[in-house]
């Protein structure tokens, strides 16, 4: 269990899966996060995979997103990369860049990660601030990185954070 300000970050269980595919399956979020027609499906395959660590986020007792992480396990190169989603009934309130501090500093303090990544979509402006608020930092857009939903390739920003840059 990790506590931030504002937020409470618990590792999901399948009583979360609902919870969670319905999150996903809002327009706001929707637009960003793949998944097929299955979210339950697709929230299920990101739990499973052993690569990923996901937590819920929870805020006032209510379960309001997720956060997940993986690290690149080469030591020359060794990082963690974020993602995150919220319910947009919570965005604007902070929730999300409380659960990206909180998760940073679990990994900084038990795995002595340095750096973090993220990689938003370049149309996602709105992640994209709220990932600046947080400290990360452009570095660079990956061109035609991730196919969406309409069959085409869409370009990313990637975004890095150093433990010393953590708010």
């Amino acid at each position: 269990m990790l506590r931030g300000r504002a937020v409470r970050l618990r590792p999901v269980t399948e009583d979360d899966v609902p919870a969670l595919a319905a999150i996903r399956a809002t327009p706001e979020v929707r637009r960003w996060w793949r998944g097929g027609d299955d979210l339950a499906a697709a929230v299920r395959a990101d739990l499973a995979d052993d690569a990923l660590t996901v937590y819920a986020i929870e805020h006032q007792g209510r379960l309001v997103g997720a956060i997940q992480w993986y690290a690149e396990t080469d030591p020359d190169y060794r990082h963690a990369s974020l993602d995150v989603f919220l319910d947009p009934a919570v965005r604007g309130a902070g929730l999300g860049g409380d659960a990206i501090r909180t998760l940073a500093r679990h990994l900084i303090d038990e795995y002595g990660h340095h750096r973090f990544t993220i990689d938003p979509a370049a149309a996602n402006t709105a992640a994209i601030r709220a990932y600046a608020k947080v400290g990360f930092r452009p570095v660079g857009i990956m061109r035609r990185y991730e196919r969406g939903a309409d069959g085409r390739w869409h370009d990313a920003l990637l975004m890095d954070l150093l433990a010393e840059d953590l708010p």
